[in-house]
């Protein structure tokens, strides 16, 4: 049985990066963070099918992240290099374009572990998306076969949902109560 996150101080990380545009290496850590709502996801390897259409809807609406005071950082298993040459590569290739968000180096596989999406015989991570609080403790999860991407609507309405720190019936937002009976 797998060890439960939701609730509990986020698994620290510390990895490689490449920005957005794939000009720049650098590092980032969880502390990195303090103070804000981290989205990170886990896909399972660059130049794949499903990769690019969420990373692309995800860059799309990074804008509305950062309204929410949430950053977002993608994580697969592929070398910074890796990265780097998908998001240069032209679309026609499989390739990504610019992003407007760093994209993280798990090479070791130790955080995919960490966070419970490494599939140890194939050596990739499903498809995972996890949300951290400003004080690092780990609000949500949702993990996936790799076959099917995370909803930009549903992050966005589950970070509203944990920043007003109410009650939220499903398919509700944060501001719509409940009348109906349980």
């Amino acid at each position: 049985m797998a060890e439960r996150l939701v609730g509990r101080p986020a698994p620290d990380f510390t990895m490689e990066t490449v920005d957005g545009p794939g000009k720049e290496f650098g590092k980032v850590s969880l502390s990195d963070y303090r103070g804000k709502w981290l989205v990170f996801f886990f896909y399972p390897l660059d130049f794949t099918f499903v990769c690019p259409s969420e990373l692309s809807a995800l860059s799309d609406a990074a804008e509305r992240f950062r309204k929410l005071d949430a950053d977002l950082l993608g994580i697969s298993i592929d070398s910074v290099h890796s990265h780097r040459a998908w998001i240069h590569a032209p679309k026609s290739a499989g390739g990504l374009g610019k992003l407007n968000f760093p994209l993280a180096s798990d090479i070791t596989k130790q955080v995919s572990r960490d966070y419970g999406v490494l599939i140890e015989e194939e050596g990739i991570a499903l498809r995972g998306l996890f949300i951290v609080d400003p004080e690092g403790e780990l609000k949500y999860q949702a993990v996936s076969h790799n076959d099917v991407g995370h909803s930009v609507q549903e992050t966005l309405r589950v970070i509203q949902a944990l920043q007003s720190r109410g009650l939220c019936p499903i398919n509700g937002k944060p501001d719509e109560t409940n009348d109906a009976a349980d």
